[in-house]
């Protein structure tokens, strides 16, 4: 089953919570994508393993397109200090969706401030 995208993210935004989430970014978007028809069996927990996942499953690693994203990208942002976990997020069309709406692409001003790494994965099929 091809990967449907625009489920992927009206399931991301229609799941968000207000305001910030409740650190579960790597499960809401982990929903997203197998509402959108992906297997994401095997997956890793933390949100910052999840590269090798979407690359199994038919992203690939892209440009950095942070500013003009497409429907139903993927960034993955690796751990910083106090944050072990990392984060990702998929974006609606609109906005950088996990389990929270998020204002722009950092998920927290402390990921932007260390210039935390990130991938942006975008579907390939």
């Amino acid at each position: 089953m091809p990967f449907d995208k625009n489920k992927a993210a009206q399931t991301a935004t229609a799941g968000a919570l207000p305001p910030f989430g409740i650190g579960k970014c790597a499960e809401y978007v982990r929903q997203a994508l197998e509402a959108g028809g992906l297997n994401t069996a095997g997956h890793p927990s933390p949100a910052k393993d999840w590269g090798p996942t979407l690359i199994r499953i038919g992203f690939q690693a892209i440009a950095d397109t942070s500013n003009n994203p497409q429907i139903g990208d993927v960034i993955v942002i690796q751990a910083i200090k106090g944050h072990p976990s990392g984060h990702m997020e998929l974006y609606d069309g609109k906005n950088w969706v996990s389990d929270f709406i998020q204002d722009n692409m950092w998920p927290a001003r402390a990921y932007q401030a260390e210039k935390a790494k990130y991938q942006v994965y975008r579907y390939k099929f």
